[in-house]
């Protein structure tokens, strides 16, 4: 039996959420593998338990407890366990929920900036708080979190009218962004969801971007990408390893609230406004105006060293 065998067979064993330890400790009690030449045996299963993970193998799952330890579980036995329950329970724990030094959600915006500068989107974050009417609770859920413009085909010589600019598809994209910490259960995914989706309603590309996604949600994504249309991205403390696991499908901006968002919220309307310039700008004034819109948006890592050092000061758990 090889050690990744003998895991399994360990997890199939316990029949429930389980950590390293145990993991490790029922190995040797069983007999299933001799750890003979294996240094730090502990942390060799650990290693494994995470690589199961990190490969994308279905076989085996985790979610992350109270503390920000994990536990793992053998996929096929998800239903003897009940799952759903645990995790709802682990979500609503108010150890968790009051934790000294937890971080912010928008403290996760440079991360996502930073991701998508790297794929040549400039972003924005909108402060709905300074909308006029962000008392409104019927408006709720029409503010983004973030929004990113990509062009994709700038020429020199673009029309002066920003109408017509903006009816050539090979020219530029709008994506919506909502940004969330974590989500933990099936509930939690869908009502984020579907904020996600509300807040988009106007973008040619809407995505849920979450720092922590439960592997036990990934057919109900898949599901709900499928028949929604909106993009799921899990962001890392690494914002260049971040992944795109469901993609959003395309859409015609809507104008109308374009313009509704524009009216309330002016971090929106610099945004399309700057936009509108670097659609429209004359030949010779491209590269500074294409500047001056650089540095309306969000700021972003320059380097992993200035990432590290963020991540630590915000309480961000870095990726391993």
């Amino acid at each position: 039996m090889t050690i990744k065998e003998a895991i399994l067979k360990t997890l199939d064993d316990i029949n429930g959420l389980t950590n390293y330890m145990d993991v490790y400790n029922h190995i040797v009690e069983n007999g299933y593998y001799d750890f003979k030449e294996a240094k730090t045996p502990a942390s060799t299963i650990s290693a494994l338990l995470g690589d199961f993970i990190r490969t994308g193998d279905t076989r085996v799952k985790r979610i992350k407890e109270t503390g920000g330890t994990y536990s793992y579980y053998l996929t096929k036995n998800e239903a003897n366990i009940g799952i759903d329950t645990l995790i709802e329970k682990t979500t609503i724990d108010p150890k968790m929920t009051n934790k000294k030094g937890t971080y912010d959600e928008r403290d996760l915006h440079i991360l996502l900036s930073s991701y998508l500068k790297n794929t040549d989107i400039y972003s924005k974050t909108i402060f709905h708080e300074q909308s006029s009417n962000s008392k409104d609770n019927h408006q709720k859920w029409i503010h983004p979190d973030m929004i990113g413009i990509k062009f994709l085909n700038l020429q020199t010589k673009v029309s002066q009218n920003f109408i017509k600019a903006i009816n050539r598809v090979d020219t530029f994209k709008l994506t919506s962004y909502e940004l969330k910490k974590e989500i933990n259960s099936d509930y939690e995914l869908k009502k984020c969801f579907f904020q996600a989706v509300s807040n988009s309603s106007w973008a040619n590309y809407g995505y849920l971007v979450a720092f922590e996604i439960s592997d036990s949600l990934n057919e109900e994504m898949e599901r709900l990408n499928q028949s929604f249309g909106i993009g799921i991205i899990e962001l890392k403390s690494n914002p260049y390893e971040s992944k795109v696991l469901y993609s959003a499908k395309y859409r015609d901006l809507d104008f109308k609230t374009i313009d509704k968002l524009c009216k309330i919220n002016k971090d929106f309307e610099k945004f399309m406004e700057q936009a509108e310039k670097l659609l429209t700008a004359n030949e010779r004034y491209v590269t500074a105006t294409e500047r001056e819109l650089e540095e309306s948006c969000d700021k972003y890592f320059q380097s992993d060293t200035e990432m590290e050092e963020y991540c630590k000061k915000k309480n961000i758990t870095i990726d391993e």
